[in-house]
């Protein structure tokens, strides 16, 4: 599979948020439509919500890596401790690469009280770098990229 951290950059450019890039991005390749992974992960936009809490990039991957190893029978916790595994993994390397997770702290103000223009062109050099990061560890991550050796289930 070729690689689409482009096509999550895309997605964000084109009006969609940081999740919901993400996730749509890449939700086919685990038997989740497109439209179904724009609504779902639309609430976790700017940090859940607007919230200011975890990034919606992040929080994206968070859900692919879920849709790929998550845990579905009562009784599998070996799936539940891969999830957990791989998502600190994942948040390890996008905060080596960012400093933090945290949506606030990446943009640099609160986006529940601040004047929604003036925080436009912050957002717009914030959030494609973070979209971009996350395409490219989530891909690594869950070996979705044709150099990898994990593949798709």
């Amino acid at each position: 599979m070729k690689s689409k951290v482009n096509e999550a950059l895309a997605c964000f450019n084109s009006g969609f948020d940081c999740s919901q890039a993400i996730l749509s991005a890449y939700c086919e390749e685990f038997g989740l439509e497109k439209e179904t992974a724009l609504k779902l992960s639309c609430g976790f936009a700017a940090g859940m919500g607007r919230l200011g809490e975890t990034c919606g990039a992040v929080t994206g991957a968070y859900m692919l890596i879920g849709l790929k190893y998550g845990k579905y029978l009562p009784h599998d916790n070996q799936s539940k401790e891969k999830v957990f595994e791989l998502v600190q993994e994942f948040e390890r390397r996008f905060v080596e690469r960012n400093q933090s997770t945290n949506c606030r702290e990446l943009l640099g103000f609160d986006l529940k009280n601040c004047d929604k223009e003036k925080a436009l062109p912050v957002i717009r050099q914030v959030c494609p770098n973070a979209v971009k990061i996350a395409a490219e560890i989530i891909e690594s991550i869950l070996g979705l990229t044709e150099n990898e050796s994990m593949g798709c289930r």
